[in-house]
Order: structure tokens, then sequence, then C-alpha cells
């Protein structure tokens, strides 16, 4: 598993699952095989050469300043989910964040960049037969908007499950905080900034990580793939509000191209992390 350091901080990846092949055209079916092929620099890394999408499902741990936080939980194991490809999964998550040297019992903070399945099912685990917060010690963090977009919806029956297994456990034992985000963030902890992104969702929220002069960024769902580096027209199926979608993350590259920042993709496949440089034909994610 990689380790980035971003100044005093370490941040580590911890897998869950790689999504299966079909994900790509499901998930962004404008990202065509042959608007993937135009760009070199996503093969061999983020496609296959005949231009299909590689995407994964993992969390990011930051270890600094006394402190360790989870930013977005996966999937989760043993939970009932109406994707086959997220159903009743038994990976290695957990032996995986125990390898960074973080137990659950010692995160201080887990920060939820959105509501949606994949990235709130570690948020519990089962004992005996009940759902409870994985990380007992932690406090969990969402904005407010996400939070209050999703109890005024009527939900279907399969997200009225994912509530029931991975939020309402945290909620019922008072550790989840809702974060006013306004238009220039939220600090949360030292170093550590919730940063508006919606469109996704409308609560959605990047996580912006400074210390010592460097900064990296955590994208979370407004950004699923490096492709949406060069074309970020390429909206997801799953976005709640496409064109807020596309404006956030046109002035979100803008904001980062050039200037160094580490992009942390939540579901960028390996190498997993790069940084945005203006290149002659565009924009494009640097992982070199």
């Amino acid at each position: 598993m990689p380790t980035w350091t971003v100044g005093d901080l370490t941040v580590h990846r911890v897998d869950e699952a790689i999504a299966p092949p079909e994900t790509g055209p499901w998930l962004l079916p404008a990202a065509t095989p042959d608007l993937v092929r135009r760009h070199d620099w996503l093969h061999p890394d983020f496609a296959a050469a005949d231009g299909a999408l590689r995407l994964a499902t993992h969390s990011f741990v930051v270890v600094g300043n006394g402190r360790r936080i989870v930013i977005d939980t996966g999937v989760g194991n043993g939970k009932q989910r109406a994707n086959p490809a997220w159903h009743d999964l038994r990976t290695g998550y957990h032996d995986r964040l125990v390898d960074t040297g973080t137990t659950p019992d010692a995160v201080d903070l887990v920060l939820l960049t959105h509501l949606h399945t994949d990235h709130v099912g570690w948020n519990t685990h089962l004992v005996d037969g009940e759902w409870v917060p994985l990380f007992p010690n932690a406090r969990y963090a969402t904005s407010r908007l996400e939070r209050e977009f999703w109890a005024g919806q009527v939900l279907d029956e399969p997200r009225q499950q994912v509530f029931r297994d991975s939020v309402h456990p945290v909620e019922d034992a008072g550790l989840l905080d809702l974060v006013e985000v306004g238009a220039h963030g939220a600090e949360v902890a030292e170093g550590v900034r919730l940063v508006p992104t919606p469109g996704h969702t409308p609560g959605h929220v990047a996580v912006e990580l400074t210390s010592g002069g460097e900064t990296a960024l955590v994208t979370g769902d407004c950004l699923h793939h490096p492709v949406q580096v060069a074309h970020p027209e390429v909206t997801s199926c799953a976005d709640v509000d496409p064109v807020q979608a596309e404006a956030t993350r046109r002035a979100l590259l803008e904001s980062l191209a050039d200037t160094g920042t580490l992009v942390l993709g939540t579901h960028f496949p390996p190498p997993t992390a790069g940084r945005i440089a203006r290149g002659p034909d565009g924009l494009v994610l640097t992982v070199r």
C-alpha cells in the first residue's frame, strides 16, 4: 500500500477493491474507448489498451499533528447491496487498515466526502448481529448540506438500506457531526479543510491537506477518473446535478493546475496520485 507525505502529514491508501471492467461504461458513459485512447498519459495506469477505464475503491488514512483521520470508508463487508459488485463483500480492508499502523479504535476523525454507498460502508461493522460504528472513539463528519439533502429525499429501498446499516448507527451513537461548509471551506482539524465541491451531490466536499508549505487534495467523487482532467465535461451517471458537477470540476482543475498540489483520487487506480499540469493539448495528471 502506497504512502505519501504532505509536509509533516503521512497519507496511506487503504485498498478495498478494484472495480470490475463494466464499471467504466456505466459510471462515465461519455468516456468512450475512442476518447480515452486519445490520451497517451492515461495508459497503462489509468486505462487499458482497448480504452477501458480502470477504477478502484479505497480510503485514505492521514496521520500527523497528533491525529489519525480516515477519509471515506468504501463499501464495507457483508452489506446487502443492489449493485452485485458491492453486495456482501468479503475483502481484507480491515487488515490492510491495521497494516498502516492504525487500528480502528485509534482513529480520531472520519471524514465523509458525501453519503453515497461506496463512501460510507466501513462506517460500521457487524457485531452480534447489529451494525455498530467501526471507529468507536472517532467523530464522524460530513457537510450539513449533504445530510440535510438526503433527509429531504424519498429514498428507494436500496438507499434506505445504506442509511440503516452505515449512517443511522453512527448517528444513533451520537458520533456524527454536521459541518457548516461555507464558500471558502471549513477547517475540521489542523491542516485539514473541507472544500465545497457540489454537483455529484449538493453537499459534496473534497478534503484539503496542508502542512509544511505542501498541499494535497482528496477528490471524493468530484473527480471519478483522470480522464475527467482532460475532459471535465464527462459526467457521472450518479451525479445529482451534472451541470453543477461539470462547473465545479472545471473550476477546481483550473485552481489546481501547475500549483504542485498532490491530487489523491478516491477512485483513481494505482498509482492513485498525481499533479495537475497544463500540457499542449490541455490539462493532464502527471504521476512520474
